[in-house]
């Protein structure tokens, strides 16, 4: 992962290689997920600007029950203005102690570039959220809303899913990039029959 970020604390290049360099744990579902998921965001819409935060969505594995997922919520969150974003949500949320990363949405280095942002246990330094900050325009985010839907939708598929997960965490335990690689290809596919079941063609 290569990206740009605020600096707080560690310098840049210590933060990426410790986020990189993190084990890979794909657990078992945990219920406590979708709690874990609505005291963020109670946090989040208490403390952020309100004219910036317009939309909060749960997604990623942790929003479909049964699934094995990293034990990390995964949180989408629509801002109105990134660069507003980083000039007032960046400095109050570095201060609580989150990561932040200036992300590329795909690749090492391209752009559109969105905010990211990682909390860890006060305790442990496990991560428990991940959030990804993007303005509506971001189509290729929002699209992961349509994946979340059709596991809900498709048990089975979320099945496959958990197994693929399960045997990727284990041949790469912390190599994030060939983990994320290897899931690809499902996704895909998953992506393109949930397109044509919604419309998006």
């Amino acid at each position: 992962m290569t990206s740009a970020a605020g600096s707080a604390g560690d310098s840049l290049a210590s933060r990426v290689a410790r986020a990189v360099a993190e084990e890979i744990a794909v657990v078992p579902y945990d219920p406590r997920w979708p709690e874990l998921f609505r005291l963020e965001k109670e946090h989040l819409l208490s403390c952020l600007p309100p004219d910036l935060v317009r939309r909060v969505e749960h997604f990623g594995s942790t929003a479909v029950p049964g699934l094995p997922a990293k034990p990390v919520v995964d949180m989408l969150i629509e801002t109105a203005d990134l660069r507003a974003t980083r000039l007032l949500v960046v400095p109050l949320l570095e201060a609580q102690g989150y990561d932040y990363f200036w992300r590329p949405t795909s690749g090492d280095d391209g752009p559109p570039f969105y905010a990211w942002f990682i909390k860890r246990d006060p305790r442990s330094g496990a991560r428990t959220h991940h959030l990804h900050m993007v303005e509506a325009s971001f189509r290729e985010h929002w699209d992961r809303l349509l994946f979340r839907d059709h596991l809900l939708a498709r048990p089975d598929v979320a099945r496959a899913y958990g197994r693929l997960k399960l045997a990727l965490a284990a041949a790469f335990p912390r190599d994030r990039a060939a983990y994320t690689r290897g899931k690809s290809a499902f996704i895909a596919a998953v992506m393109d029959r949930a397109r044509d079941d919604d419309g998006h063609r």
